[in-house]
């Protein structure tokens, strides 16, 4: 993985960032830390609190949930499932809900490769939109987008379990 490099050019190429003009993606870099992360190290964990986000410019993660599970006459337990695999070209943020929020993070994001991200605290993002409403406004028109997607696929999700549960128990 090559060494974190803060440029415009290269946050330009961030979905969620991509209608900022230059000085706007300036702003951006002057709010943004560059982190390098080693592969299995876990970048995020659900159930815990997050004030910020990650903007995803290199690498693989793991996301995945605690999930109960029947565990025979034993009773319940969790366990944790793997639910997606992103790479940074496919997703470009992550753990964007905690910029609008005090909800605890929703899901475990564990690096499967060395990635390169910059991460955005919530304070910074908040401070940033006050001054300049613009690019807050494009930021967040971006981010709604993100998780329109994200909730729809989330939908047609449930839409597939219901239906193969409700075969499987009319059997």
């Amino acid at each position: 993985m090559r060494k974190a490099v803060k440029s415009a050019a290269a946050l330009g190429k961030v979905g969620i960032l991509r209608d900022l003009t230059e000085a706007q993606l300036g702003k951006i870099l002057d709010i943004a830390e560059p982190l390098e992360v080693k592969a299995g190290t876990v970048i995020m964990r659900e159930d815990e609190p997050g004030d910020e986000v990650f903007l995803f410019m290199e690498g693989r993660v793991d996301v995945s949930k605690n999930l109960t599970l029947k565990l025979g006459r034993a009773g319940f337990g969790r366990a944790e499932k793997s639910m997606t695999k992103l790479n940074a070209a496919q997703a470009s943020v992550f753990g964007e809900m905690a910029l609008f929020g005090t909800e605890p993070r929703s899901a475990t994001v564990t690096a499967a490769s060395d990635c390169l991200l910059y991460r955005i605290r919530r304070e910074d993002f908040t401070a940033l939109c006050e001054a300049d409403p613009e690019l807050g406004l494009k930021v967040v028109r971006r981010i709604a987008a993100v998780l329109g997607a994200r909730l729809r696929k989330g939908n047609e999700d449930v839409l597939k379990l219901s239906t193969a549960l409700s075969i499987a128990l009319s059997k």
